[in-house]
Order: structure tokens, then C-alpha cells, then sequence
């Protein structure tokens, strides 16, 4: 048995959970913070057998892809005081996954 943690964008996180169910996979969903533009991220718990690993990932994969988004520049230092911030250009979405190994799973 393993269990899949998956930190995810919350704009990839409604048609994901929805491609795991149908797939037969279950999830507990975490609402969580990255610490980068402190956007909203949900964290995924996935407990699955070991050959269902990679389907799961599969999924994550078709999901969960990386995207360029403009956000406004910082704000706060001298400079910016006199001069108007430049939008930014950040890397966006993507997942970061963790398989570990479960010693133990109990269902009540």
C-alpha cells in the first residue's frame, strides 16, 4: 500500500479530483498555502495500491501542467515609491508529489 501526497494548484484541483474519482481513485483533500505568492494550493492524500501508482501519477500529469501567469510587480521598496512596478512573469500549476510506503491501513 502506498499513500500519494500531492500539493496542487487550486485551479487544477476541481478537474483533477474529478478524473480520480472516475478513475476509482479517493482522496482527502487539504486546503493549504505555498509560501510562493502565498497562493492557494490544495494537498491530496491518495492511498492506493502499489501497481496503481503510476495511473495515479498519469492523472496528476494531465491535470496539473505548468503555466506562465503575469502578476504585478512587488511592491514596497524605495524604488517603487517613484517608479509603477512591471508585471511579472512566474511560473505557475504544476504538482509536487511524494509517494510513501504505509505500514498500516485501517478503514473504519
Amino acid at each position: 500500500m502506498k499513500l500519494i501526497i500531492a500539493i496542487v494548484n487550486r485551479d487544477d484541483s476541481t478537474e483533477l479530483i474529478h478524473r480520480l474519482n472516475k478513475a476509482g481513485f479517493m482522496s482527502t483533500r487539504l486546503s493549504t498555502t505555498g509560501g510562493f505568492l502565498r497562493a492557494g494550493n490544495i494537498t491530496l492524500l491518495i492511498g492506493t495500491d502499489e501497481g496503481k501508482v503510476p495511473r495515479v501519477i498519469d492523472i496528476l500529469r494531465e491535470c496539473c501542467s505548468q503555466r506562465a501567469e503575469i502578476i504585478p510587480g512587488a511592491s514596497g521598496n524605495y524604488t517603487e515609491r517613484f517608479f509603477a512596478a512591471l508585471p511579472v512573469e512566474v511560473r505557475v500549476g504544476g504538482a509536487t508529489v511524494f509517494v510513501v510506503d504505509v505500514e498500516q491501513f485501517i478503514k473504519m
